[in-house]
């Protein structure tokens, strides 16, 4: 197969890998990761032209975020969701982090400020607190 396609597991680029995967948006923002590093195969740095193989160990960091996995199935094709995760198993160490960070998030966003404008009560309020002068 040229390309890098999988119809039998062949090979497959890691930057192509990591889109179908559905680590990253784009192809290019996948390659572009990878070049700077943020995505390591069996603890190592590598380019995006790296073909992948079942059961090589991913270290991919996207922001705050990180996610150790192992490679299951290789696919070039970017599918739903639901396939996307049967490509890999993730670790279960970086999930209970990346669900911490997420808990995290939504606790500081849970907190004051976040319901928008002040409603016609609220605006009577801060009117009555600015006239007390």
């Amino acid at each position: 197969m040229s390309g890098g396609e999988s119809a039998d597991g062949a090979r497959v680029r890691i930057d192509k890998w990591l889109w179908a995967a559905r680590f990253f948006k784009t192809r290019s923002l996948a390659a572009q990761a990878v070049e700077c590093g943020r995505v390591q195969v069996n603890g190592a740095r590598v380019k995006p032209a790296r073909d992948l193989k079942p059961g090589d160990v991913l270290d991919v960091r996207v922001g705050a975020l990180a996610w150790r996995v192992e490679v299951r199935a290789l696919d070039a094709r970017r599918g739903p969701a639901a396939s996307a995760r049967a490509l890999y198993v993730e670790d279960t160490a970086t999930r209970t982090e990346r669900e911490r960070i997420f808990a995290a998030r939504q606790a500081a966003g849970a907190g004051a400020g976040s319901r928008g404008r002040p409603s016609k009560r609220d605006r009577r309020l801060i009117r009555r607190f600015r006239d007390k002068d």
